[in-house]
């Protein structure tokens, strides 16, 4: 019985590690990073079953670790602005539309050069 249910856990495990590497994979593209400077532009968009929702849309300048910039624009998916002066780390892919994802990081977090950029 312990067997059956270890190797259960191993063959779960291995599943959510596959998936994670293909979903990874699908989404992922270049890293940038941006400091919100604004409080994007509010807009007004509707879901699939014609439900109205608030988001924030977002134009900012964005530096990969070398210090090339980018012209980024993304939705915050979210009913409230982004917070001011946070940093966010964003992954851009061009076959994709742009910026697939974001995340807010710490000001340690961004690499100096993108840094020394944003300053």
């Amino acid at each position: 019985m312990k067997k059956l249910l270890i190797g259960l856990v191993v063959v779960i495990a291995a599943a959510f590690g596959l998936f994670k590497f293909i979903e990874n994979t699908e989404v992922g593209g270049d890293t940038y990073y941006v400091q919100v400077t604004t409080d994007g532009k509010q807009v007004t968009l509707k879901d699939d079953s014609g439900q109205e929702y608030l988001d924030y849309e977002y134009q900012l300048t964005g530096y990969d670790d070398k210090g090339k910039s980018k012209e980024l624009t993304f939705r915050a998916n979210k009913e409230r602005p982004l917070r001011k002066n946070a940093y966010l780390k964003v992954t851009y892919n061009s076959k994709k539309d742009g910026v697939t994802q974001w995340e807010e990081v710490t000001e340690k977090a961004v690499p100096q050069k993108a840094l020394t950029q944003l300053k």
